[in-house]
């Protein structure tokens, strides 16, 4: 009886192999409705690095601040939070150029860089890190802003009205990143004056407030 199954099994096998290919044909797709300029393909490309690269800095904010010799959670929360977010953005746009038909292949050569290490790895306190975190949003900010000027018609040079692109990237990411940069100014505002009131322990009593 077990050779008898055995021979059914191999004689299945060998027939679910003979069906199997390694290639298929390529698919015959009009490209009629593939309208993503190049330029605006390009430029979505490069911020999608900018994004990862705003995520790797946060991760080691998020790092720093939870050294035992740091140990403060609070502040590994916030960056390590808003790593999550800078992140969540890069799979966004790579998801856009997916709807828009524009990344068929290539989609590693995305996020496999080599300059993508953070500039940054030891703050001498937390009121610094913040600084260096609105800095970093008001560049990804910036970066956003001429990314839309590329695709929007406002540039004379390229001609190109890409107008949903612009109008995504205005709902979608405008909006949070002015959000998150007054929340960030608003945080060292308050965290300034209990350092400059109570020293480290305005910092010490910040954080607990974080968590």
């Amino acid at each position: 009886m077990r050779v008898i199954l055995g021979l059914f099994t191999i004689f299945f096998v060998q027939c679910a192999l003979a069906e199997l290919h390694c290639e298929h044909k390529k698919p015959d797709i009009p490209t009629e409705w593939l309208d993503l300029h190049d330029s605006c393909t390009n430029v979505v490309k490069a911020h999608i690095m900018e994004e990862l690269k705003a995520a790797l800095q946060y991760m080691a904010m998020g790092a720093h601040f939870s050294r035992d010799q740091v140990n403060r959670p609070g502040f590994a929360k916030l960056f390590f939070n808003a790593a999550s977010e800078e992140r969540e953005h890069a799979v966004k746009l790579i998801h856009y150029l997916l709807m828009r038909g524009k990344l068929t292949d290539g989609v590693t050569d995305l996020v496999i860089k080599n300059n993508l290490a953070p500039s940054v790895t030891e703050w001498a306190d937390a009121a610094s890190a913040l600084r260096d975190a609105l800095k970093l949003e008001a560049t990804v900010t910036n970066k956003i802003k001429t990314l839309i000027s590329v695709c929007d018609g406002s540039t004379a040079a390229t001609n190109i009205n890409d107008y949903h692109l612009a109008d995504y990237l205005t709902g979608e990411f405008l909006t949070e990143q002015y959000e998150g940069q007054r929340d960030l100014a608003g945080k060292l505002s308050n965290l300034d004056k209990m350092m400059d009131s109570h020293g480290v322990l305005g910092e010490f009593l910040f954080d607990k407030k974080l968590l």
